[in-house]
């Protein structure tokens, strides 16, 4: 037992000193003054938290000169835009927020994000926008039932002049979860706005209507600093511009400052791996099943070892990724039922019950509707069938065992010779199709003598002494 334990505790210390243990990074080989470029592609998400907010950190301990983020991305999680958003305001050098190359967008997330950055820009051909918060079930879109908005109140937005998207009432979300998640969003982007000197009105209307804009709409109205074809281009517009952070003053000279380009390290990849739901959906499957066949043939070990490494994986995944934890229960109640099917039959009722159990619960996992942070139904559905064919594969076992004729004839023992598996207070047990049964003989008889029976007294074999 002891030895079983120490072998399923070692994937948990591997784990953990990988999750916990950081490399050598190249802060400490980088001169001072450096342009670190970092970059954001994809859907905001753990991963590239983590990659964005130790860039940073690793380019204010290299003392740089500034740290350029470029951005092309739908979206994604609120938890993460929020670690990215509070890395770029603690960061003591500036972050320049750049939307390129060509076609690329800043959407949802991304917009927020651009409003953090001290110096925001965008190439041509490119656009931001679409903040509305969809993590609680959707777009929010403004219900028929909600009054007018008041003409002095704050749902009122006082246009600019030859500002005609603004000159309209901005719409409120229908109940009251819906506006206080969206009226959150709104401070949090208008707070941003404040902070840069950006237009607060547009950002709010991004997050209420999900407006979008192009680079050059952007620009003309205030929302971003400047448009830039290329980095170069962006670096030579930024020259001599100074910002204040604190009570510094950083004056912009990178045009000919030197370049670090800081790829995603293995941490941020293998994050990236790991917090992609069907991986991490996949993981939780392959740990329990591993761990359930070790349990059920101890002494195995591999199947244990690495069902509990997929399982620790799978949990680490979870605990930074939205997973309704009402779906987790119903998968876990689900395997717990086809489980109890194997070990104690009853003809369906617990493998029928879990299995529908474990596929409402796949279901209902990913408590988002960010399309990048949901379980692919393929998998689901490949998943629940594998699980399905094993429910009705016991449930046909045990029908068929039921099902199969008693085959044992008392004529069928007799003249057959047994041998002595073991002896109880002087009653010999000997085995014959599968079960014990007692022997009478003249002779004393002990385990492994061999004896020949010669007549069935009851549940009695009545036997010879064979000599060996």
């Amino acid at each position: 037992m002891y030895a079983q334990i120490v072998k399923l505790s070692l994937p948990i210390a591997l784990l953990l000193a990988v999750l916990g243990m950081s490399l050598p990074t190249s802060a400490q080989n980088t001169p001072p003054g450096t342009l670190w470029m970092l970059q954001l592609d994809g859907a905001v998400g753990p991963s590239s938290a983590d990659y964005l907010v130790r860039g940073i950190e690793q380019a204010v301990e290299a003392r740089a000169a500034a740290v350029l983020i470029r951005i092309n991305t739908p979206g994604g999680l609120d938890s993460s835009m929020r670690d990215m958003i509070a890395g770029v305001l603690a960061s003591p050098i500036p972050v320049i927020c750049y939307v390129a190359p060509g076609g690329a967008r800043a959407a949802s997330a991304g917009t927020f994000l651009m409003y953090s950055c001290h110096i925001a820009a965008m190439a041509p051909a490119t656009n931001l926008g679409a903040a509305t918060p969809v993590s609680i079930g959707g777009p929010l879109t403004p219900s028929p039932r909600d009054p007018p908005p008041s003409e002095s109140g704050p749902d009122k937005i006082v246009p600019e002049a030859g500002n005609a998207e603004q000159s309209q009432p901005i719409p409120q979300p229908g109940n009251a979860l819906e506006r206080k998640v969206t009226n959150d969003a709104v401070a949090y982007i208008r707070s941003l706005a404040e902070l840069r000197g950006r237009n607060a009105d547009w950002a709010e209307r991004a997050v209420r209507e999900g407006a979008s804009l192009s680079a050059s709409r952007a620009l003309e109205l205030g929302v971003i600093d400047l448009i830039a074809a290329d980095t170069g281009a962006l670096l030579n517009a930024l020259a001599g511009r100074e910002i204040r952070i604190g009570a510094r003053v950083h004056r912009l000279d990178l045009a000919d400052a030197p370049r670090v380009v800081h790829d995603p390290d293995w941490r941020s990849e293998f994050l990236a791996v790991i917090t992609n739901p069907n991986v991490a959906y996949m993981l939780m499957i392959i740990g329990l099943y591993g761990l359930v066949f070790e349990f059920s043939n101890p002494g195995f070990g591999l199947p244990g070892i690495l069902g509990l490494t997929c399982l620790l994986v799978a949990l680490y995944a979870f605990q930074i990724l939205p997973v309704s934890y009402a779906g987790l229960g119903l998968m876990l109640l689900g395997i717990g039922l086809i489980i109890a099917e194997a070990m104690l039959p009853s003809f369906g009722v617990f493998g029928i019950g879990g299995f529908i159990a474990f596929v409402v619960g796949s279901i209902m996992l990913m408590d988002t509707d960010i399309p990048a942070y949901q379980i692919a139904l393929p998998v689901i559905l490949s998943l629940s069938i594998v699980t399905g064919l094993m429910v009705f594969g016991m449930l046909g076992m045990a029908v068929r065992a039921q099902l199969r004729p008693h085959l044992f004839r008392r004529e069928a023992v007799i003249d057959q010779t047994l041998i002595i598996e073991r002896s109880d207070d002087g009653q010999a047990l000997a085995r014959y199709e599968g079960e014990l049964w007692s022997v009478r003989c003249a002779d004393p008889l002990v385990a492994g003598d061999r004896v020949r029976v010669k007549a069935v007294d009851g549940l009695m074999l009545v036997a010879d002494k064979q000599e060996k």
